[in-house]
């Protein structure tokens, strides 16, 4: 809540649950959700209790490498909600992880004119506010794949 009691819309509700991806954030690490059902083993963002592939239970954490490409983006030229409106013109854009989930974020440290759909990205952090970080993603290397001997 803002100093006269409107939501902030800005900073993400810290829970019980999802502390424990916020306090990784707030170390640099991006986490992500791991499914261990048999015949699933899918990883998933924004983070749940359960698979959203098969609805199990039987979900982890994991730590992610940070490699994405882009999938897709829009610059917003304007946006009236505070903090936002300070903020523009921003990129919003939509990453492909190479664990495998799509994840909404900000595109930060690059020209607007310079990017591509499939352009490789790293993860970055943005304090939000004390103790407290938000993942996005700037221009990058290409992702590293894994290889089998």
């Amino acid at each position: 809540m803002t100093a006269d009691g409107r939501p902030r819309f800005d900073l993400p509700e810290v829970d019980a649950f999802t502390r424990t991806y916020w306090d990784a954030a707030a170390e640099g690490r991006l986490l992500l959700r791991r499914c261990h059902a048999p015949g699933c083993g899918l990883a998933h963002h924004y983070p749940r209790e359960f698979c959203p592939h098969c609805w199990s239970e039987d979900v982890t954490w994991e730590r992610a490498r940070g490699d994405a490409t882009l999938y897709t983006w829009s610059v917003v030229h304007r946006n009236d909600l505070p903090p936002f409106a300070s903020r523009v013109p921003y990129v919003a854009a939509v990453v492909d992880l190479v664990e495998g989930p799509r994840m909404m974020t900000e595109l930060v440290g690059g020209a607007e004119g310079g990017l591509r759909i499939g352009m490789p990205l790293r993860v970055a952090f943005r304090e939000a506010a004390e103790g407290l970080a938000v993942p996005v993603f700037e221009p990058g290397e290409a992702p590293r794949r894994e290889h089998a001997a």
